[in-house]
């Protein structure tokens, strides 16, 4: 099959042309004792930290920012997560399907995930890049934690953008390597770079917008992992987390997370709680981030189709707990 038959259709990407060329240089932080590098990423020097000796390496096309330490505090918790989605089927041999998504599921195996997931990243993209890009001539830099399999990555830059990918999974499937099936489709391949989302690699002040795509809620601490994502942004800058579970209650919350764990446990012979992930967002978490942050958050509803809208109303006639919701939650005005 030849490459052009393999782009994505113009019906799915219909943001402004991509960016000719990568960003000319990216500064680098040591996540062991925050000292700037002295080079940035694309200097022909070694990545090293001249504080602690701490180095970057990279392989296969990955930067490697974990500590050994902390690569050995998270090795269960990856261990368990690669488990879980391997046994629900994620991921696949063909790139096309990597290239469908988030609109198309080729697998069918997660079809009715990735429909949310569509419909979420329409509404971002008819409501909240729409009104960002007005302000990024020449495209924005975005910073993508919690990447997973870099779909998200890979559209921002068919709209123009320069992101950068950050997570935890390195594994061809599901994990920052599977982002090589887009590559041949696009002018120059995003940094990608294995970390976690409280320690950065990355100098300060470098970024439009931050995203966190299904991904804040594996967050430990959510005023750490913000204010480390605010660290990274110029000001102003905007947040944007996507398709974290959100309750109006705490007590919602927490019964969900037990109700998983004891799922996870009968199901796979764990609970999938060696890390204390939050898990959920509230108002009133939001609230307390809003304050001590200096964001202001915009709380966005899309629509998921009337029997996702039924869900609170199944679960009441049930006596069951009430669902999670899956909002977009923009802040805005750090900064300013």
């Amino acid at each position: 099959m030849s490459n052009s038959a393999r782009l994505p259709s113009p019906t799915v990407d219909r943001g402004p042309a991509p960016a000719q060329e990568s960003r000319s240089f990216l500064r680098l932080q040591c996540p062991a004792c925050r000292r700037d590098f002295p080079q940035d990423l694309f200097s022909s020097a070694p990545r090293l930290c001249s504080g602690c000796g701490f180095t970057i390496s990279e392989e296969q096309g990955i930067l490697r920012a974990l500590e050994p330490d902390r690569e050995f505090y998270f090795q269960q918790f990856v261990h368990q997560y690669e488990t879980v989605r391997a046994k629900e089927g994620r991921g696949s041999s063909s790139e096309e399907y990597y290239l469908a998504l988030p609109f198309r599921d080729l697998t069918g195996k997660n079809s009715w995930q990735w429909k949310i997931r569509s419909r979420t990243f329409r509404y971002i993209e008819n409501h909240v890049l729409r009104d960002i890009e007005r302000t990024c001539d020449g495209g924005c830099d975005v910073l993508d934690i919690g990447a997973g399999n870099c779909w998200l990555s890979y559209r921002m830059v068919l709209r123009g953008h320069r992101p950068v990918a950050v997570d935890l999974l390195d594994n061809d499937a599901d994990g920052l390597g599977a982002a090589t099936h887009y590559f041949d489709h696009l002018p120059y391949p995003f940094p990608r770079f294995q970390a976690e989302m409280d320690r950065l690699p990355l100098a300060s002040g470098q970024f439009d917008v931050v995203v966190f795509n299904a991904s804040f809620h594996y967050s430990v601490d959510y005023e750490r992992t913000l204010s480390e994502a605010l660290r990274c942004l110029r000001r102003p800058g905007h947040v944007v987390i996507a398709d974290s579970p959100f309750y109006s209650s705490d007590a919602s919350g927490r019964k969900m997370v037990e109700e998983k764990r004891a799922g996870f446990e009968r199901q796979f012979g764990f609970r999938s709680d060696s890390i204390e992930s939050r898990e959920y967002l509230t108002p009133q978490v939001l609230g307390e981030l809003a304050r001590k942050s200096g964001l202001r958050w915009k709380v966005l509803k899309p629509w998921y189709g009337v029997s996702w809208a039924m869900r609170p109303v199944k679960a009441r006639l049930l006596w069951r707990r009430p669902p999670a919701r899956f909002y977009i939650v923009w802040g805005r005005g750090y900064g300013q």
